[in-house]
């Protein structure tokens, strides 16, 4: 294994050292582990926090800034973060309109995050919503969730419900627009290659070099199938076709269209991938109304890509286009 590392149980703390001196308009709690803006709490404003398991970067904490997340706690890598975390960013961020918290369904995150939304209203009196996310078509259950992992349409709905409490959006209405979001999303992934967790030191899980895995998760967990490797065009309607169908799309539908690299694949293939997807939209006469390509919820260095899929409505376009200043994202700033 070569990475690009000091010490494997040191590797989130000081990729956060490095987060901080890179980015000026962020902050970073170093004892909880707590990316956030560094203007926060912001008066009047419904505060957003996710978080979750490094390692999948630039998620969560490049999603940190105006129009997006106010806060993101990092947990070690694959690991949730601890109800400890979520409290103090719950804390930092809250303005007095209440706090949103974003948790992709994993059961560790789910758990922690309603611990530590209890431990915030008891604690800090603070009015604490939850929404979950669960696209990933792939599987109902997983072995780190149950129902549907959440996956990438994470990120289109931080954009999304971002815009929302920026414009002054109450706490009830940010959290419905989330779980409206949530429910008009899917996605659908695949891996070429495993990854390493630094602490591990080894491959997550064996994968011949012939052979691809179609539904992977973001941790390496098993997919629907292991398959012989595929040319793009095959492996882009084996990603689109589960997507179009769980929605459903039909035709004169609108989406966002999000192609995920999992950290470890040239923009290259990625660029190559999307054009497989968009011409597989095209003949189903879906519409793209936005599309996204890089990585933005990642696997590591795992070598593969995922597909997410968003039904959208004239308001969701509106705060899709809407100002963000993020790592991660930035455009109208």
């Amino acid at each position: 294994m070569k990475k690009l590392i000091n010490d494997p149980e040191q590797v989130v703390a000081d990729a956060l050292k490095g987060v901080e001196a890179a980015h000026p308009d962020l902050a970073v709690d170093h004892e909880h582990k707590v990316i956030h803006r560094a203007d926060a709490p912001r008066e009047g404003k419904v505060g957003l926090v996710s978080g979750g398991g490094s390692g999948h970067e630039p998620l969560h904490g490049g999603f940190v800034g105006p129009g997006m997340l106010d806060a993101a706690c990092a947990g070690e890598v694959f690991t949730s973060p601890t109800p400890d975390q979520m409290v103090a960013a719950t804390k930092l961020v809250d303005g007095g309109a209440g706090v949103l918290h974003i948790v992709k369904n994993y059961t560790g995150d789910v758990m922690n995050f309603e611990m530590a939304a209890e431990l915030a209203a008891a604690d800090g009196d603070i009015e604490v919503v939850a929404v979950v996310t669960d696209d990933d078509v792939a599987v109902q259950d997983s072995l780190y969730t149950a129902g549907r992992r959440g996956v990438g349409v994470t990120v289109l709905l931080e954009k999304i419900v971002g815009a929302a409490a920026e414009e002054g959006q109450d706490l009830q209405s940010v959290a419905d627009l989330a779980r409206r979001v949530n429910a008009a999303g899917r996605s659908m992934g695949m891996a070429l290659t495993s990854c390493v967790v630094p602490a591990a030191g080894e491959p997550t899980f064996d994968l011949p070099e012939d052979e691809m895995e179609i539904g992977i998760g973001i941790h390496g967990e098993p997919g629907r199938r292991r398959v012989p490797v595929a040319p793009a065009s095959a492996i882009a309607a084996e990603l689109l076709d589960p997507v179009v169908e769980d929605l459903p799309l039909t035709g004169g539908d609108r989406v966002i269209a999000m192609l995920n690299g999992m950290g470890g694949t040239p923009l290259l293939e990625l660029y190559l991938m999307y054009g497989e997807i968009a011409a597989l939209l095209d003949a189903r006469d879906i519409a793209v109304e936005r599309s996204l390509v890089g990585n933005y919820i990642t696997s590591l260095e795992m070598a593969g890509c995922s597909l997410t899929l968003l039904k959208v409505d004239d308001e969701m376009l509106r705060l899709w286009d809407a100002p963000v200043n993020t790592p991660g994202l930035r455009w109208g700033v």
